[in-house]
């Protein structure tokens, strides 16, 4: 049930506001759950009915998520869920691996043991998952455990542009999971909190590095073996049209 806007001028926009944010996040997630895949169209109205808002909110949350570099905007079109193009996904993952070699080096300098538990706990989560052969699991955990290395490292400005990166690589890192790309996943992940919590900056700078770039390898592979498969179906379709 949708609060009732006040009559206040201030006080409704600040209600307009808070609801759009709420609104954004929700479709965010439907976005990065998959549930809204790459090049679906959004629309307002069946939006704003599955969430129970009205469409004011969804047209700002879709401001919102085109900021974030989650939707696009196409004249006379409409709405739509961005579909990243595979030479831009890979030059995000290089751009990305840059700054987690960073974040490494920082965090290595010095964590609180508290805070290197809570990493393991998170690395932890992941290895259920992998046992689980549970890919949702796997995901949402590896977004918190990505997330904290960047929230302790303290730079708000990297934070925001990294969180964005993250964002337009969903697609393809979904794409990535699968129950053997987990279980090295999960062992790269253990590595790198081994290097934080030893003190050991180029260690895990180096850790948090390789490991991006070997999601930028597997998804270039993947991509590749997805389009050929893509080619021989094609060249097979047409061959059976050409004989019947």
């Amino acid at each position: 049930m949708v609060k009732k806007i006040s009559s206040n001028p201030a006080i409704a926009q600040l209600q307009c506001t808070s609801l759009a944010t709420l609104v954004q996040a929700e479709i965010e997630r439907m976005i990065l759950d998959g549930d809204l895949p790459s090049g679906a169209k959004l629309t307002e109205s069946t939006l704003a009915e599955q969430i129970g808002v009205s469409r004011g909110p969804v047209r700002e949350a879709f401001r919102m998520l085109e900021e974030a570099g989650l939707v696009t905007t196409i004249k006379n079109r409409g709405v739509f869920v961005r579909d990243v193009p595979i030479e831009e996904a890979l030059e995000i993952f290089e751009v990305r691996a840059v700054m987690d070699l960073y974040v490494g080096r920082k965090l290595a300098q010095g964590l609180a043991t508290t805070q290197v538990k809570e990493l393991r706990q998170l690395a932890d989560a992941m290895d259920q998952a992998v046992k689980a052969d549970n890919a949702h699991d796997f995901h949402h955990y590896n977004l918190k455990f990505h997330d904290r290395l960047l929230e302790l490292a303290g730079n708000a400005k990297l934070t925001a542009t990294y969180r964005k990166l993250v964002n337009e690589l969903s697609l393809f890192r979904r794409q990535n999971l699968t129950s053997e790309s987990m279980a090295v996943y999960a062992r790269e992940h253990r590595q790198i909190v081994k290097a934080i919590a030893g003190g050991d900056p180029e260690a895990a700078g180096q850790a948090m590095y390789q490991h991006v770039m070997n999601s930028r390898e597997r998804t270039q592979r993947n991509y590749a073996q997805k389009k050929a498969a893509e080619a021989k179906a094609h060249l097979s379709g047409s061959a059976a049209a050409l004989e019947a």
